[in-house]
């Protein structure tokens, strides 16, 4: 623009700043502003608890870790872009969605699903954790960690979780869908009998689509990312025994995003 002015005037023309801002419909306050750079200086008591907090969740972002740390999430997330701490996402391309009903709902109770992982334990090389999660409340209500990824171990977690939501051992007296996919496992006659037994409705999500099944899916990757993968287990038992505190956090104490940072067993539904 000043140069603009200046090769006006050079031409003889005199022309002011201001009638040449009105002609090019430029604001005039937009000529006269200087950048200023903003200083990075960082509160030194709050990095170090972001630190911390880092170092317990290395898998954390800007958001959840302000849950953890009382604190308002904008100077989190300042203190994480000037350090570099940010967790960096790998790139995703498209995903087709699937045509299913989703797995979440409304209510606790509707729907359950369940889903197995295989799990490292030193010398007692690989186990299978079976585990049940309600889709409305998100909440673990039952899991078994085993040897051998059997149909017994399934049906073990499932007991589990009926006796963590009814007290006892007893058949469902309204409708609930159990959410699996197609393993050996839950398409066995045996499991599928007992699912029959308890009064509960099986259902299968469509092959090659695990993103059907996303709950579960959702909850092994935070699981591995924030305890498995963290620990170098020695056996089965120290497996449990990490695996299971973990969960017991998971249930009663880490925020969770979709619900508004608040854990599973603080979900409305649940007080009613």
């Amino acid at each position: 623009m000043r140069s603009l002015q200046a090769e006006l005037l050079a031409e003889g023309h005199c022309v002011s700043l201001s009638k040449l801002c009105g002609w090019l419909g430029v604001p005039r306050r937009s000529i006269y502003y200087k950048p200023k750079a903003r200083p990075k200086a960082t509160d030194p008591m709050l990095t170090d608890r972001v630190k911390l907090a880092m170092q317990r969740f290395p898998t954390y972002g800007y958001r959840r870790l302000a849950i953890v740390l009382g604190e308002n999430k904008k100077p989190i997330q300042r203190i994480l872009q000037i350090k570099g701490w940010q967790v960096r996402k790998r790139p995703q391309g498209f995903r087709p969605r699937a045509k299913a009903l989703p797995s979440v709902t409304h209510q606790p109770d509707e729907r359950w699903a369940t889903d197995i992982c295989h799990v490292w334990c030193g010398r007692d090389r690989r186990g299978a954790l079976a585990a049940v999660i309600d889709c409305c409340t998100r909440e673990i209500l039952g899991w078994r960690l085993s040897s051998s990824g059997a149909t017994a171990t399934a049906e073990a977690t499932l007991e589990e979780a009926l006796i963590s939501r009814l007290g006892h051992l007893q058949r469902v007296e309204r409708p609930l869908m159990l959410r699996s996919d197609n393993g050996l496992v839950f398409s066995s006659k045996q499991y599928t009998k007992t699912v029959t037994d308890y009064g509960l409705t099986q259902e299968f999500i469509t092959p090659y689509t695990p993103e059907q099944n996303g709950l579960m899916e959702r909850f092994f990757r935070s699981l591995k990312e924030e305890c498995i993968w963290q620990h170098r287990f020695e056996s089965l038992a120290h497996a449990r025994h990490v695996v299971g505190q973990w969960i017991r956090f998971y249930n009663n104490e880490r925020p969770h995003q979709s619900l508004g940072y608040a854990a599973p067993s603080a979900h409305p539904a649940l007080a009613s």
